[in-house]
């Protein structure tokens, strides 16, 4: 499955800054760069750095109302926060207001497009931009670190401007509520998550009977898993719902959102995923692509706060798997100076988890979780003319 890949990059994706001390730190995008740049995959012909740009006023009203990009414009030029900030969803908390918010968040979006652009016109098979993924925000609301929603806008501009049946698939740790809701009632973007139990964490929702609405409905698909999910649960659930609904839909693209705020690590959620985990979902949406729409694929980055020690690996696994390159499992010194010199502590020399995570799992967690995934076959598959026992 040799592939053209194209990685969206800028430097400039380092001013999407909320505050030194904020969760989303964006040395994890530069960290993840430089894993891939050392291992020296940006030198041969398989996965190419292409330049990202900011988006148009009329591409982010694709997803938001003018008065909301007015508003971030506005904020922008000063960075302060006020009392009218607030009805925008910026203020102290998730979203702190910062001088250029709207051009750095510009910039994600305008990359996802790119990256969308690239895979439609035939450029690339896959394109990867790992700033994106910012799933939460609204048309006109910010929403739990994400200002635009790169995700939403670029399924848009591929139903927009190529026609295109777009798959949004995400596997996040929180459920990717923004872009469901732009889509609810739509036909012809399904929108899939597996993500931590609304009832456990942000956003709260996600939950198996929301469905989707008129022409939209059966459309959006969600699987909420417990806290203490591992691999093979996850993956199990992953095989039962995702490949069957995909290959019934047909769509002429594929999205998908790889936040890894799902490891075992992860300080702001509860799911328990490895890299290893993280290698099989990545191949199993690879080769779907590859299965059902010619191998158009835009991955996109998301969640992920332990931006020294899982991001860059999680995401090098990504890119690099995408274009069909081994890595090998020892990181590059050379990235492990530079790593360490930021975290002011000792970076991983394994690309990978060691082992698989051995915690002891009571069974009643698997039969909750098998319970959900049945539950979703129940309300969801016959939408897709499914039978409910269907498995992968």
């Amino acid at each position: 499955m040799g592939a053209r890949v194209k990685f969206v990059y800028s430097d400039r994706f380092a001013g999407y800054d909320f505050s030194p001390t904020h969760p989303m730190q964006p040395i994890r995008l530069k960290l993840t760069y430089d894993l891939l740049k050392d291992y020296g995959v940006f030198d041969g012909p398989k996965l190419q750095v292409v330049e990202g740009r900011e988006a148009s006023d009329d591409e982010l009203m694709l997803i938001h109302s003018p008065e909301y990009v007015d508003a971030i414009r506005r904020i922008s030029e000063t960075g302060e926060e006020s009392m009218d900030t607030y009805e925008y969803g910026i203020g102290y908390g998730d979203n702190p207001a910062f001088k250029g918010i709207h051009e750095s968040s510009s910039l994600i979006a305008g990359s996802s497009i790119v990256a969308v652009d690239l895979v439609m016109s035939g450029e690339a098979d896959h394109a990867i931009n790992i700033a994106g993924g910012l799933h939460h925000a609204m048309r006109d609301r910010a929403s739990g670190f994400c200002i635009y929603n790169d995700c939403a806008m670029a399924a848009e501009h591929a139903a927009k401007a190529y026609g295109a049946r777009v798959a949004y698939l995400d596997i996040d740790a929180h459920h990717g509520d923004g872009v469901q809701v732009a889509f609810y009632d739509r036909s012809d973007v399904l929108t899939i998550s597996l993500h931590e139990d609304g009832k456990f964490l942000f956003p709260g929702t996600g939950f198996v009977n929301e469905v989707g609405t008129g022409e939209g409905e059966g459309y959006s698909v969600n699987c909420p898993l417990e806290p203490g999910t591992y691999d093979r649960l996850y993956i199990a659930a992953f095989k039962q719902i995702v490949p069957q609904i995909i290959r019934a839909f047909k769509p002429d693209l594929i999205i998908s959102e790889n936040g890894c705020d799902t490891h075992y690590t992860d300080p702001l959620a509860g799911l328990s995923l490895t890299t290893d985990a993280y290698e099989y979902l990545y191949a199993m949406i690879h080769h779907l692509a590859h299965e059902v729409c010619d191998g158009r694929l835009v991955a996109l980055g998301g969640g992920g706060y332990q931006a020294f020690q899982v991001v860059p690996r999680a995401w090098a696994l990504l890119s690099a798997g995408l274009a069909d390159i081994h890595l090998d499992d020892y990181t590059p010194v050379s990235w492990q100076s530079v790593c360490s010199k930021s975290a002011m502590a000792a970076c991983p020399v394994k690309l990978r988890d060691k082992t698989l995570l051995t915690l002891g799992h009571p069974d009643s967690l698997e039969r909750r979780v098998s319970g959900v995934v049945q539950k979703v076959h129940e309300k969801v598959f016959p939408y897709f003319g499914l039978s409910k026992d269907a498995v992968s």
